[in-house]
């Protein structure tokens, strides 16, 4: 355990000196190479977790299974008989049937250690980030990282990474619920506390795993670790489970089921053989049993929960790479279903680079010129001429007070400009530097020394700042939603001069409002207001001064949409998936971008005001028609969530605010933000999306959809492949006197497939060519087929009758070529029973390699990008090399009771297991043709 430093108590300490303790500065944070140092020393800001079970440990649970372990206890029984006859110079059918199972184990073994760094992975990729400030710069570290002495900023929505003392507070609140039990936010200031008292009352501190509800500010780690409060509650955190998801947990309940189906056919096939069958001697009871438990091994897909994590997780991955981060497994099942994508508009479906074009004040227009964040480009009035008198005067009154009613930072970094913060404010900030405002002049003269933050609800932002030009004079910035901060002002500035705002004047504000938004830009109204110096204390600066405002002017900026948004809106449409915008934009705004976005509007946007309003019953309706609504805050999006989903869609719906934690969970698919979401946002979300873009979720919702189609698609195969061996067994005891199956030995049992053969099959297939079926290139159709339904299992009525037809031909084809190796039967042949059994044997592995073409698909032919899964050639070729070795090495010919076959039988069975192709084929042609006739009918 790492040891802290020496043992202080912050919170009774003033912030100088708990500063000095920790041996940092409140400007500049640690050194880089001191973070370094102290990480060494102190160790990693984590919570203990169990010691990891060991690979021995893991490895024997593979032998847990009950099936698993009659195969074990089967090869003992194998060994003693072998000793007690000693009939052959080695145990062979004891050394295959554990040689089967130690490879099945094995398998088992690796596939669970992939799905396990997989996940480990995972929760790497969406562990949290903490924002410190090192060598003077603010920078977002990995939480782990923060040391005792980091300064950390704590801004709305992030979760606290350490214990820490406040520095600084901006009407920072906490929510601490989860480690004292208060219900209510904790309002935090700098003060120290004289007296000791406990966590829940040291309001000069912020604790590990908590989270900012409102304001900013800045600390000073004090504790991290298992030195913090949580670390010392907690004592210790139990190792993260893998996670089981929906679909795992069914496909967990068909392999019961399969294994109950089976178990019975087992017990069936061993009572007829017992009934039908001469058996005589306890070795025929033995072969007899073995078979019984062979047959329900072969048939129970005990390797699918493992297959299943391994393609989820191999997805998940590749999720990753095209920047949608998966928090939860079972998001990626509901992917593949959803049929509505709600999403905001700034970032998302936009760049999320503002950038201001147009100033409206009392005087006139001033339109600005370049893009994105360079502070460059020229400022001119409408209509031409230069900027001057009471224009001028007003613009930069206005733009500065924009560029101090922000909290963001415009840097140079390899002559790249850069906006840290929010890009609205951003924008501003590099209108202000166009229109000539420094920010060192702007900082000596303006110093603040208070903020009303932000919030969702007010839809206004105030700063508060000292005139040092103007003795005992305080100042009051104000921006915000243009009504919403017009509601709020009773004069405007006109020249020098401020003058009575009148309703006339009023009008004409709004129209201009109006006009911008019809140019798609988003408008931003600024104020401000004089306070005397003495008229409020600095921790009474709330909401109450955001009255009596002096209107300054309108700012018009435009975030311009992506373009890969148009395209990924148009596959979304073109796939079922009805996409939805929504912004806190302006009506006119949000209708101009989402028709260039060709998202259908109906030429309306239905506003946050209008759905206060409406009854459930309306909204309802409202919902199945409206695809673009504006003026929204994060309570509307949660009943519009909800309102969707009591019209039977599954939604996706994405958020960045602490406020859009409700709707991202109540959503089928919470959907965070990566650049601009908050920590709380990110923890109620299923997917994280690294560039905050549209196009990434229709992307994840393709990937979704490509990995339950493969999920389909190695079940097709493994159902299908395991049927047919099922029905081999069943129906060669029940015909073995018309194909000619007759004894050869004294103890009168005769079997189409051996017990070691039939464990052998189940090896190489539902190995290699299952799990290449996992990662098979995603159909090129797939996003022009509707979203599955809900209540639509994993495995269709149409898949199960596809399984059923591909098991018959494989019985029906291996029984053929058994009948035509032996005397007798409907075909006359001229081989013994070993021949025979090879021949069957032989047949059904190429069976299996045939099947596993067809099952890429129900409808689609086998032979539509064949070569387009490598690793599905190479699993297949792996498969057919190992049956060589079995066929021919003569210590396996011991063991699985083969003997050598010669060309031409192998041309035999690669031509009778062909049919399979064919005849399959033949049903999907029919298949189409029935679809296309259905939707024939239906137009």
């Amino acid at each position: 355990m790492a040891i802290q430093p020496d043992e202080i108590i912050p919170y009774r300490q003033t912030a100088t000196e708990v500063l000095t303790e920790f041996n940092t500065d409140s400007r500049n944070g640690l050194s880089e190479g001191e973070a370094r140092g102290r990480l060494d020393k102190y160790g990693r800001n984590e919570l203990m977790v169990e010691k990891p079970v060991p690979a021995w440990r893991k490895f024997l649970a593979q032998f847990q299974d009950i099936l698993v372990i009659l195969l074990l206890i089967a090869t003992l029984i194998s060994a003693g008989l072998w000793l007690y006859e000693r009939d052959s110079a080695l145990p062979y059918e004891a050394i295959a049937i554990f040689a089967v199972v130690l490879l099945n184990a094995i398998m088992g073994y690796v596939q669970q250690a992939r799905a396990e760094e997989a996940m480990a992975a995972l929760r790497q990729m969406t562990a949290a980030q903490a924002n410190v400030v090192r060598d003077g710069k603010r920078q977002s570290v990995p939480a782990t990282e923060v040391v005792p002495g980091d300064i950390i900023i704590i801004e709305e929505g992030n979760t606290v990474p350490a214990d820490a003392r406040v520095i600084q507070s901006i009407a920072l609140q906490t929510a601490e619920a989860a480690l004292t039990g208060e219900s209510l936010p904790v309002l935090k200031d700098e003060l120290p506390i004289e007296e000791e008292v406990g966590p829940g009352d040291r309001d000069n501190m912020v604790f590990s795993g908590t989270v900012a509800v409102y304001g900013h500010g800045r600390a000073v780690v004090t504790a991290t670790g298992m030195q913090t409060e949580m670390g010392r509650i907690a004592g210790m955190l139990k190792e993260t489970p893998i996670e089981t998801t929906p679909l795992q947990k069914e496909l967990h309940r068909v392999g019961k089921l399969l294994g109950v189906a089976v178990i019975a056919i087992a017990v069936v096939i061993i009572t007829t053989i017992l009934l039908v069958e001469d058996v005589r001697g306890f070795s025929a009871l033995f072969d007899i049993l073995i078979l019984g438990v062979a047959l329900a091994v072969a048939a129970v897909p005990e390797s699918l929960p493992a297959v299943v994590t391994v393609v989820l997780s191999l997805g998940v991955k590749r999720m990753a790479q095209k920047n949608a981060i998966v928090r939860h497994l079972a998001a990626v099942e509901t992917l593949g279903s959803a049929n509505v994508v709600a999403s905001d508009k700034t970032g998302t479906l936009t760049k999320n680079e503002m950038t201001v074009l147009a100033v409206i004040t009392a005087s006139g227009r001033v339109n600005l010129e370049g893009t994105g964040y360079s502070p460059e480009g020229e400022v001119h009035r409408e209509g031409g001429g230069n900027i001057d008198g009471a224009l001028q005067f007003e613009f930069v009154r206005a733009l500065a007070a924009a560029d101090r009613a922000s909290n963001a930072v415009l840097h140079e970094r390899n002559e790249r400009w850069a906006v840290h913060g929010d890009p609205t404010e951003g924008a501003l900030i590099v209108a202000a530097r166009k229109a000539g405002l420094e920010a060192e002049v702007l900082n000596a003269r303006l110093v603040r020394i208070g903020e009303v933050p932000f919030s969702s609800e007010r839809k206004l932002m105030s700063t508060v700042h000292s005139d040092t030009e103007v003795e005992e004079r305080l100042l009051a910035f104000t921006k915000g939603a243009p009504d919403v901060l017009l509601s709020r002002c009773t004069q405007e500035l006109v020249g020098d001069e401020i003058k009575l705002l009148t309703e006339e004047r009023r009008a004409e504000i709004l129209k201009s409002n109006e006009e911008l938004a019809g140019e798609a830009l988003r408008t931003l109204a600024v104020s401000f207001r004089t306070l005397p110096k003495d008229a409020l204390r600095r921790e009474e600066f709330d909401e109450h001064i955001e009255k009596d405002l002096v209107f300054l002017g309108l700012i018009g900026m435009i975030d311009p949409p992506r373009r890969e948004a148009k395209d990924a809106v148009a596959r979304a449409m073109s796939a079922g998936v009805r996409p939805i915008m929504i912004t806190g934009d302006h009506p006119k705004t949000a209708t101009v971008i989402a028709e260039e976005l060709g998202i259908p509007t109906h030429g309306q946007a239905v506003t946050g005001s209008e759905l206060e309003k409406m009854p459930e019953e309306k909204l309802d309706r409202t919902v199945q028609e409206v695809s673009v609504y504006a003026r929204v805050n994060p309570e509307h999006k949660l009943r519009i969530v909800k309102s969707l989903q009591r019209g039977g869609a599954i939604v996706a719906m994405t958020g960045d605010g602490v406020n859009d934690a409700p709707a991202l969970k109540t959503a089928d698919i919470g959907v965070a933000m990566g650049i601009t979401g908050t920590d709380v946002s990110k923890e109620a979300s299923d997917v994280v999306l690294a560039d905050d873009n549209f196009a990434t979720i229709v992307a994840a919702v393709e990937e979704g959809r490509a990995i339950f189609s493969n999920i389909r698609k190695f079940l097709r195969y493994l159902l299908s492949s395991n049927l047919g061996e099922v029905m081999i067994m069943f129906f060669g005891l029940l015909l073995a006197d018309v194909i000619g199956l007759t004894a050869e030995s004294e103890n009168g049992l005769v079997l189409p497939l051996l017990a070691t053969q039939i464990l052998w099959i189940n090896l190489i297939s539902d190995g290699p060519p299952a799990l290449a079926l996992g990662i098979d290139p995603a159909d090129p159709g797939i996003m022009k087929e509707p979203p599955r339904p809900r209540e639509e299992g994993v495995i269709t009525r149409s898949m199960w009758a596809g399984n059923f037809f591909t098991g018959a031909i494989m019985a029906a084809g291996t029984l053929l070529v058994l009948d035509a190796s032996l005397p007798g039967g409907l075909i006359e042949g001229s081989g013994n029973l070993r021949y025979a059994q090879t021949m069957a044997f032989n047949t059904v592995v190429f069976f299996s390699m045939f099947v596993v073409f067809n099952a890429r698909s129900d409808k689609q032919s086998a032979f539509v990008g064949l070569f387009s899964n490598k690793w599905l050639w190479g699993a297949v070729l792996l498969s057919i090399f190992l049956q060589v070795m079995v066929i021919y090495v003569p210590f396996l010919q011991q063991a699985f009771s083969t003997i050598s076959l010669s060309l031409r039988d192998w041309l035999l069975c690669a031509a009778v297991a062909s049919s399979v192709l064919w005849l399959r084929e033949l049903s999907k042609i029919f298949v189409r043709a029935n679809e296309k006739r259905t939707r024939g009918n239906l137009k």
